[in-house]
Order: C-alpha cells, then sequence, then structure tokens
C-alpha cells in the first residue's frame, strides 16, 4: 500500500486520508457499474492510500453500502473509516427527521454495511429547518449513546447550513460542495470549521466531472446518469449536477481551468491538489467508475502545491465566469 497524508476529521478524534473516495458512482446513478468493477475501484483506492470511504442509504438504495459491506469483509487489513449519510430516502419535510426513523436507517445501513456501529453517519442534505432543531440532534446524541453511530455529521447544500451545523457540540464533520467552480465555502465555512474544530470533506470536487477537462459541449450522458436527469435540479438539488453551472458555460471553464495544470498533472489533479491545499480541509471525496481514476485520483495527495499564481488564476477565473452563473445562491 502507498502511504498518503492523514488528517485528523474533526472530532471523530480519527484520521482519514487527504483524498478519500466517494461511492455514489457505485450506486448505479452515473450509469450501471458491475460488481467486479465496483470492487476494483475500491482495491485501486486503497492500494492507493486511501482510508475514508463515503457512501450513503441512497446510492442505489443501498448498493453501495452493500458493495463496500462486502469488499471490506474481504480485506480486513483495510483500515478505513466508512462514513454514510441518511434521510434522503423519505419525503423532504422536517418531521421525518425524528429518533425512531434515525434508528430505522441505521439499522438499514448497519445490515448494508455488516458493521454493528457505524464510523460517522452524516445527515444527508435535509430541510434547512433541521439544522436548527435541538430535538433532531438530541436523537443523534442518542444513537451515540446506543453505540448504533461513533460519530455524526452534516451534509450540507449552503454556506448558512453548514454554520449552523459547526455551531453544534457534537456535530464531527461537514460535508459540502467545494472546488475551483465553488469557492464560497473558502470565505467562512473553513474558517469557522477549522476554529470549531469540525471537520471538512469536500465533495462534489470535480463538478461532476467537469473539471477533468473531458467533456465538450456534444458530450452525452447516459439516461440513468444525473448528468442527463438532473442538469436542471428536476430530481433533487441543481447544485449536486456540475456544481449548478449550466453545463455550456461549464465546459468553457473548464477548458480554461486544464491549461493551468502543472507539467505531469492532469486537470482533474490539479482540482483535487487546489482543494487539499485549502485551509480547514480534511479530505476530497472524488468518486471513480474505473482502477484507472480512482489511481489518478489517488495520486493528487502527491504533488507539490500549487503556486500562488495559479491560486490567484482559479479565483480570477471563478470571478469571471462561474460567480454571475451561479446567482450567489452557493
Amino acid at each position: 500500500m502507498i502511504l498518503m497524508e492523514q488528517r485528523e476529521l474533526g472530532r471523530t478524534g480519527r484520521d482519514v486520508s487527504v483524498v478519500g473516495q466517494g461511492t455514489w458512482q457505485l450506486g448505479g446513478d452515473w450509469g450501471e457499474v458491475r460488481e467486479a468493477d465496483a470492487f476494483g475501484v475500491l482495491d485501486a483506492a486503497v492500494e492507493s492510500g486511501v482510508t475514508f470511504f463515503d457512501t450513503a442509504d441512497v446510492y442505489g438504495d443501498g448498493r453501495s453500502e452493500q458493495l463496500i459491506g462486502r469488499y471490506l469483509k474481504e480485506r480486513p487489513d483495510a483500515r478505513v473509516l466508512v462514513a454514510t449519510k441518511m434521510g434522503r430516502r423519505v419525503e423532504q419535510v422536517p418531521e421525518n427527521y425524528v429518533l425512531d426513523n434515525f434508528r430505522t436507517w441505521n439499522d438499514r445501513s448497519r445490515s448494508n454495511l455488516g458493521v454493528d456501529t457505524l464510523d460517522l453517519v452524516q445527515l444527508h442534505c435535509p430541510p434547512t429547518a433541521v439544522y436548527s432543531s435541538d430535538a433532531v440532534f438530541d436523537a443523534l446524541d442518542t444513537l451515540v449513546a446506543e453505540e448504533r453511530i461513533a460519530a455524526y455529521g452534516v451534509s450540507v447544500e449552503t454556506c448558512a447550513e453548514a454554520l449552523t451545523a459547526i455551531a453544534r457540540p457534537g456535530v464531527a464533520s461537514v460535508q459540502i460542495i467545494l472546488n475551483p467552480f465553488r469557492l464560497k465555502p473558502l470565505d467562512e465555512v473553513l474558517p469557522a470549521a477549522l476554529a470549531a474544530g469540525v471537520g471538512i470533506v469536500a465533495r462534489v470536487p470535480l463538478a461532476s466531472g467537469l473539471l477533468s477537462g473531458k467533456y465538450t459541449e456534444d458530450t452525452v450522458f447516459a439516461p440513468d446518469d444525473h448528468r442527463t436527469y438532473n442538469r436542471h435540479g428536476e430530481s433533487f438539488d441543481q447544485g449536486e449536477t456540475f456544481s449548478g453551472v449550466e453545463y455550456a458555460t461549464g465546459v468553457a471553464a473548464a477548458a480554461e481551468f486544464a491549461a493551468l495544470a502543472p507539467q505531469g498533472a492532469t486537470a482533474a489533479q490539479t482540482a483535487l491538489r487546489w482543494i487539499i491545499q485549502q485551509p480547514g480541509v480534511t479530505s476530497v471525496i472524488p468518486g471513480a467508475r474505473s482502477v484507472e481514476q480512482a489511481r489518478s485520483n489517488a495520486s493528487a495527495a502527491a504533488l507539490e502545491p500549487l503556486p500562488q499564481r495559479t491560486l490567484d488564476a482559479v479565483r480570477d477565473l471563478y470571478d469571471r465566469r462561474i460567480r454571475a452563473a451561479v446567482h450567489g445562491r452557493w
């Protein structure tokens, strides 16, 4: 196994690799992925030094969790912290975020993953009102006391939600969209998390693949790929797909970003390196559908830090092409 830099994941008290493995793709929402290919991705990540898997009970309606559970049973030597999420399998109303439902959802995830205690459970982008509910966080504390979960965090859509969660003393980590096309969290969220000792998990780091620089305006995605069916927020928050940037705008900006990649690095690796070196970030969780992608993503951890001129160029690109396009929502 390759050694990779480890950072403490907030209030979990455990270290994770600076590049983790996102597993939304393994659930099937990015097109079909065979089980053997999924295991290959996970194996390539572990062999590349990854010690952090991120999944959710809704990815493939549990398929992603099940694949991870089976894989780790076959690889007891893999010291991986598995973070899952809960809450998106029911109607999105605050009334559903109660202790009895949490226990039911946890039982399903524990069964899928084949564990008694879940390492980290994150509320999966719940309604905004949930973040202000004392009863919700009391229920999460109860799950910890019952040893159903070791720690809990949140996955958020907005910076305001992140800041509300960071103020909660039991929140171990916040998962938020962060990439060169989504800079808003840099201003307030990352400093607040760093000051509070809360971990930051950067999701959608490649803007649904845009930042790989491989797509054109003519690229066609499969009908069962969210980059087709959720391009304008038809099925869930638009920010989850291409970071909320209109596709044509993103393609043009991605071509410009690719030109910033240092010699020997891909555009995707450059985007991941940019995220890793932002103060306050614990881990970035790119997805992968192939062994090659998993290895390439993990190798971003070994790149030299980007120089200030590149960081300035990323900010300039965002200001010119992206800021107005997302209308300040994110």
